[in-house]
């Protein structure tokens, strides 16, 4: 089974594209493509989620995209029929858990604490995202884990922005960040495609 950190390839920014249309996810996902991204997260949040994701991967071939946002069998059934290349969970129940385990790609399950850390550990992810990082403790809680969880690295969400995500990455035990700075949403109700390459282009560096 690839581990979703393969899966990055060395890209230390998980992009999140939260999109209202399908095309308007196919913009986003080019304007990050052509930053030299080559994995985006899509977030069902919206009803137009899964076409979004489905379009991009036509359209936009060169990328691996995946979902976000899954939190129930039902919305899994969706994003691995839609193609996702991987799944990404907001938080973890023994129910989920054991729909993810049966995944035939890479997932990444959302953590807030020690004990969901352990739960997902217990279910064979040691790579897990921490979610809302800001309020779950930021990078002094990922530092503390550390010692506790030798096998756990991290990808942490939520509150990430360009002013922080270094005190995130510059720990052993985080292997990238994820974030909506790249792309925010007046650059995307203004049809501002540049400032999302360039900020891509920036939190590249």
């Amino acid at each position: 089974m690839t581990r979703f950190s393969e899966l990055m390839a060395g890209q230390t920014l998980l992009p999140i594209i939260q999109a209202d249309t399908p095309e308007q996810g196919v913009n986003i996902a080019k304007a990050m493509a052509e930053a030299g991204l080559t994995l985006v997260e899509v977030v069902l949040r919206t009803d137009a989620s899964i076409d979004a994701l489905k379009a991009i991967k036509e359209q936009v071939p060169q990328l691996k995209v995946g979902a976000g946002t899954v939190i129930n069998e039902t919305i899994l059934k969706q994003a691995l029929e839609a193609g996702s290349d991987f799944i990404v969970t907001p938080a973890v129940s023994p129910t989920l858990l054991s729909e993810l385990v049966k995944c035939n790609v890479p997932v990444l399950p959302g953590v807030s604490n020690t004990g969901d850390i352990l739960m997902a550990l217990e279910y064979g992810f040691e790579e897990q995202k921490l979610f809302p990082a800001s309020l779950a403790g930021g990078a002094p809680f990922v530092s503390a884990v550390s010692s506790v969880f030798r096998a756990v690295s991290f990808c942490p969400t939520g509150g990430v922005s360009e002013k922080n995500k270094m005190d995130y990455l510059s720990l052993n035990n985080v292997f990238a960040v994820g974030g909506t700075w790249v792309a925010k949403k007046e650059w995307v109700a203004q049809g501002n495609w540049q400032a999302i390459t360039d900020s891509c282009i920036e939190a590249l560096k």
